[in-house]
């Protein structure tokens, strides 16, 4: 079975992941077993016990302030959209992105923090609620690593994503995903369960994709960004050795920038110029597309039109992009594009 029909099936509640466990024989599900429980035991004695720092507010320039009304930017997820592990709101990737969007848009925007740290894709739809009250013109997304880390039925967790996504483009919303990042990586989690850790995440990765593209949505690609990049460079984690680092959480929003400032119609198209594509043909069918993004840095997936047709013979066509992450607002500009607003 290749990994694009992995994916389909996933994303259509047509089998489950089981990463292939249904062979393994006693001995090796014990060892299994023994792993998780110490990684987990490593990561919750390292984990500080602080909530996220926030990061409610508006961003811009004083000068931006009275000339449009803020752009409404929502984040939903996990830990990782929250920001869980930096002492700062000016560090966590909401902040970041706000700031930066401001600069592109040259308009203000105000950012609904709501993602909840230990939230599953089931978990989205409250936190969906409350972004619909707020109207915002785009959302971020960031989930899937504690649906792998509970064993969550990826038919389950897919269903739910997907959901969640039709709710939010059905009023309106522009929605980018950042798919499950690349759990291979994380330190405590030792062999074989950093290997199917991996293969899990990527999976999921590619069946979110699926799901999201179908919904309206468009996805990014993290497996990459917080896998082999974070396995070469502790500086990315946080002290807990599975969160990210304020520099891990930078890496993340520069690589998601692009598509979100491409979906309010802010990126500038000079920016993307002089870039080789993925390869000479980057429109595919969807599934073999988010096979490929799934393990790709910043790997943009978005539907498309082949021939004024969205569907071809192997189901909905799918473009996609890669783009050169840009340079970010540090965390102090971004707590002085915060100048006047509360940050908590």
């Amino acid at each position: 079975m290749t990994r694009a029909t992995t994916a389909w099936r996933l994303a259509t509640g047509a089998a489950y992941g089981g990463g292939g466990l249904g062979l393994a024989g006693a001995g090796v599900l014990a060892v299994l077993r023994q792993q998780a429980r110490s990684a987990r035991r490593h990561v919750e004695s390292r984990t500080v016990r602080i909530p996220p720092p926030g990061g409610a507010g508006v961003y811009g320039r004083s000068g931006q302030r009275g000339r449009a009304r803020p752009i409404v930017f929502a984040v939903l997820g996990d830990s990782t959209a929250a920001g869980l592990g930096v002492e700062r709101a000016a560090q966590t990737p909401g902040v970041l992105l706000a700031a930066a969007l401001a600069e592109l848009a040259e308009r203000p925007v105000r950012l609904v923090p709501l993602a909840v740290s230990g939230a599953r894709s089931s978990q989205l739809q409250g936190q969906v609620e409350a972004a619909l009250a707020e109207r915002p013109a785009v959302a971020l997304v960031m989930i899937g690593a504690n649906d792998v880390v509970s064993r969550t039925s990826p038919a389950v967790s897919v269903r739910d994503l997907r959901d969640a996504v039709a709710r939010l483009t059905d009023a309106g919303t522009q929605v980018v995903v950042g798919t499950c990042p690349d759990l291979g990586t994380v330190r405590p989690i030792g062999r074989p369960l950093r290997w199917l850790a991996r293969r899990w995440s990527r999976q999921l990765a590619a069946a979110q994709t699926i799901a999201v593209v179908e919904a309206g949505g468009r996805t990014v690609s993290l497996g990459s960004v917080l896998g082999p990049s974070f396995a070469e460079d502790t500086d990315l984690f946080s002290a807990d050795e599975f969160h990210p680092s304020a520099a891990g959480y930078a890496a993340a929003a520069a690589v998601l920038l692009p598509s979100i400032a491409d979906a309010l119609g802010v990126w500038p198209a000079a920016a993307d110029r002089g870039l080789r594509n993925l390869r000479r043909d980057t429109v595919r069918p969807v599934a073999r597309a988010a096979a490929r993004a799934a393990g790709r840095t910043g790997t943009e997936v978005q539907a498309t039109e082949v021939r004024g047709r969205d569907t071809g013979p192997r189901g909905p066509w799918a473009r996609l992009r890669r783009r050169r992450p840009p340079d970010l607002p540090t965390a102090d500009q971004a707590e002085r594009a915060a100048a006047g607003t509360p940050l908590g």
